[in-house]
């Protein structure tokens, strides 16, 4: 008994300074898929061009199966029954990704030098480097974030430039309570930003209902406005609390 292989045809960029990633998924993806791929390159520019031309296309790589052309590295995925990703659907992934990995960083400080896992020392820390990675999304781009953020926290909105000092005195906080230091600035500044924030978004989510996106990863993100940011705040206020009562 003879299997018939499926069979695929890519064209796509592998240049000398530039190899397409596209065009590297497409062919993994194929390949793990069970095809057999037929590798065409495009080598210049104006070799790209001319193919793109021909087809009728706007980008590579292109995919043809059983002669039919496919499309590029979404179609593909759609063709195979396989998800594509929305750029514009709401998701809790990078807040996910930063808590995950802030505990983690907890707990592994907290083996190195108390010899144990679960310790108060560890959960102090979690807060802490989270409002500090917190910071560092939005530092990453601050003016983008002021903007969303002036969507709707209360003092932002009156006094503009505390849009963008909020980066500045999360990380602050967030440093100096790792370190154990210096008290008397860190607590105030967590007690005024997580307060101030905590109000903002509960207004602006549970009282006037509005639908926004959080700038609590920075003013590219795609997170909902909401409990995660809600619970940043109430983070930091918790901690600044802790510090006292410490």
């Amino acid at each position: 008994m003879t299997t018939t292989k499926k069979r695929a045809t890519v064209h796509r960029m592998v240049m000398e300074k530039h190899v397409c990633p596209w065009g590297l998924k497409t062919k993994w993806l194929l390949e793990h898929e069970g095809y057999d791929v037929e590798d065409h390159w495009l080598t210049t520019r104006a070799e790209t061009d001319a193919f793109k031309a021909e087809w009728d296309v706007k980008t590579t790589p292109q995919t043809f199966i059983d002669g039919e052309r496919i499309g590029g590295y979404d179609d593909l995925r759609r063709y195979l029954g396989k998800p594509v990703k929305d750029p514009d659907a709401v998701t809790y992934t990078p807040v996910i990704a930063i808590f995950a990995m802030t505990a983690l960083m907890a707990l592994a400080g907290s083996w190195a030098t108390l010899g144990a896992l679960l310790t108060v020392r560890a959960g102090e820390w979690f807060i802490a480097l989270s409002m500090c990675v917190l910071a560092i999304q939005k530092l990453r781009d601050i003016d983008s974030f002021a903007t969303m953020f002036l969507g709707y926290d209360l003092l932002a909105k009156r006094w503009l430039p505390y849009a963008y000092l909020y980066p500045f005195g999360e990380a602050l906080a967030g440093v100096l309570m790792i370190a154990g230091a210096a008290m008397w600035l860190a607590v105030p500044v967590a007690l005024v930003i997580g307060g101030i924030g905590a109000v903002s978004v509960f207004y602006a989510v549970y009282v006037q209902k509005r639908e926004l996106k959080c700038a609590c990863v920075g003013g590219s993100s795609n997170v909902p406005l909401g409990f995660v940011s809600l619970t940043e705040n109430v983070m930091m206020v918790a901690m600044a609390i802790w510090m006292i009562a410490t």
